[in-house]
């Protein structure tokens, strides 16, 4: 387990992308994600692409705006992801959290997920920081480990800036370190990774950051920080 005096609460939140993602969000909960957000001194905001405008209109504009696309499944079209893309863009978003095909990784067709990532990466600017959800739980438990390597050797060729390990949605589960550290060691230090879905506590967000995740997505960011609290 990690040492907690080796992390500063403000170092963590600055590496949180702060995330609403439940089909029931309003705008008025954008909202509140929002200026909780600006409370906790959060890296960004994570938001459906319907809610970027939201977002941007409650004052998100002091930190960045991500925003989901094929998300949770993966199985919409690649044109429609980047059209997806494009469009979340253009309403603010400065970074784009896709999800893979986990069925073209599952059967190891890496040609299509790399397509795939080149779709979006093509259909948004070169500034838009590109994350690309691997569903790593999954690939682990159905196909193994060489899989998540393939996948996110995937995504990194076709332009990702971070592979993520999940949507939090999947039934296989979230976030591990085993994940991590198996992404880590195949991306490189080129690519970025964003460990999500179901880190619930600090120890479990610490770990994540030792695995050697260098952003996490929470949407319990206050409970984690509050770990923190007696090292600010």
């Amino acid at each position: 387990m990690p040492s907690r005096q080796r992390y500063r609460r403000a170092d963590v939140a600055a590496l949180i992308d702060h995330t609403l993602l439940k089909p029931e969000a309003t705008e008025s909960d954008v909202a509140r994600l929002v200026e909780e957000a600006a409370e906790l001194g959060v890296y960004a905001v994570c938001v459906s692409p319907s809610m970027v405008t939201a977002a941007k209109r409650s004052g998100a504009g002091q930190r960045p705006i991500a925003a989901v696309v094929g998300f949770p499944s993966g199985k919409h079209l690649p044109a429609i992801k980047a059209e997806e893309a494009r469009t979340a863009m253009a309403a603010g978003a400065a970074e784009i959290d896709m999800v893979i095909d986990v069925g073209a990784a599952v059967s190891g067709d890496f040609a299509a997920v790399e397509a795939d990532v080149a779709a979006v990466r093509a259909a948004i600017d070169a500034n838009v920081v590109l994350k690309v959800i691997v569903e790593s739980a999954a690939l682990l438990s159905i196909v193994g480990e060489q899989a998540l390597r393939s996948a996110c050797r995937a995504a990194a060729d076709a332009g990702a800036n971070f592979v993520k390990t999940s949507t939090g949605f999947h039934p296989a589960g979230g976030a591990s370190v085993q994940a991590v550290e198996l992404m880590y060691a195949a991306v490189g230090p080129d690519v970025e990774v964003k460990a999500s879905g179901g880190i619930r506590t600090t120890a479990d967000a610490l770990s994540m950051l030792d695995a050697g995740a260098t952003r996490l997505g929470l949407s319990g960011t206050r409970s984690v920080l509050e770990g923190l609290d007696q090292h600010t």
